[in-house]
Parts: C-alpha cells; sequence; structure tokens
C-alpha cells in the first residue's frame, strides 16, 4: 500500500517540517543570487518574490522550536541564524541597486 503525498509533513501545511522550512530558504536565496546577477547587481523588483518565501521558510523553522533546551533547540537555533543570514543577503541584493 501506498501513502498519499499529503500524509508526509513536507507536503502538509499544517504540520511542522524542518525540511520544508530550510529549503524553503536555500531555494529563495539560490533564486535571489540567479536574478540579481551579483557580480553586476541590477535593479529588479522581482526580487520580493524570494524575500516573501524565505520570510515564510524562516516562520516555518520557528514552528519547529520545542519549549524545552535540548540539542536539537539548539540546532534550529542555528537553522534560525542561517535563515537570517539568507534574508540579510535577498534583501541586500533588493536594495543595493536602489541606494548606490
Amino acid at each position: 500500500m501506498t501513502r498519499p503525498l499529503s500524509s508526509f509533513a513536507v507536503f502538509n501545511f499544517r504540520r511542522r517540517s524542518l525540511f520544508r522550512g530550510n529549503a524553503l530558504v536555500l531555494g529563495s536565496f539560490a533564486a535571489s543570487f540567479r536574478l540579481s546577477g551579483f557580480p553586476a547587481s541590477r535593479a529588479t523588483p522581482l526580487l520580493i518574490l524570494p524575500a516573501l518565501l524565505a520570510t515564510v521558510g524562516t516562520i516555518d523553522t520557528l514552528r519547529c522550536l520545542r519549549p524545552h533546551r535540548d540539542l536539537y533547540h539548539a540546532g534550529i537555533v542555528l537553522c534560525l541564524f542561517m535563515d537570517m543570514l539568507a534574508l540579510c543577503l535577498i534583501f541586500f541584493f533588493l536594495l543595493f541597486p536602489y541606494v548606490f
């Protein structure tokens, strides 16, 4: 017997999924890197979409935190730091061409 795809946590948005959160953030970062044309940064408002997806991924990672502190909690905090770094870089790619 096979299980439906909605039974897996990655495809069920009501369940917490660390993989889904990290995949959204890293995929959004890769997309923003390609969209911005990094060495010759160009202004494109399309970078708003990866910024929104990365924000959703960060919120999904934040949902995985547990109330008690253990090594899993520490790993989630490290993932949140990675998410914040990726968000800062995406917003840098978005805003840098308009400032300079």
